[in-house]
């Protein structure tokens, strides 16, 4: 168990800052554009890098954020529940979210290969966008691990209980 929560933790720890890098890259561009503007003279193509950093960087947070427990949980019901209904509800939704996003990280990198493999670019600056699309699947990928190395951890501690 502790083997699979520091890949984990090393995993999204590596998307965090790749993921910064990426927010840094997205704020420079649309900020020279911005600027650019203003001499007439803006970024070619800035829309299409700002589109791809910015998908970079909402997957590569996703399972940072599921490990912290950033999202939004609105417990108003499930509060008054008894502990143990509780827990059984967290991993009922540890399984049903774990499997719908390894899905949906595996449709993803399909289309990746669909459009490699037609050598689709971008419109403007006619560039191969398929690696981004891999990240994007690669983020939910390990949103993907994250919520089942949280399944893991109920299920251990429910039997040292």
């Amino acid at each position: 168990m502790k083997y699979l929560e520091r890949i984990n933790t090393a995993l999204n720890g590596f998307l965090m800052v790749v993921g910064g890098f990426a927010v840094l890259a997205l704020m420079t561009v649309a900020t020279a554009n911005v600027v650019l503007r203003m001499v007439h003279a803006p970024c070619r193509g800035a829309y299409e890098v700002v589109s791809f950093l910015g998908a970079v960087v909402i997957a590569f947070a996703l399972g940072y954020t599921e490990k912290k427990k950033g999202n939004i949980i609105v417990e108003i019901l499930t509060e008054k529940f008894p502990k143990g209904l509780q827990r059984m509800l967290e991993g009922t939704n540890c399984v049903i979210s774990g499997a719908f996003f390894s899905l949906v990280s595996w449709q993803i990198y399909e289309y990746g290969m669909k459009i490699m493999e037609s050598g689709e670019l971008s419109e403007t600056l006619k560039i191969a966008f398929h690696p981004f699309v891999f990240a994007v699947s690669f983020g939910f990928a390990v949103l993907a691990l994250t919520l089942f190395v949280d399944l893991a951890g109920l299920l251990v501690n429910r039997e040292g209980n």
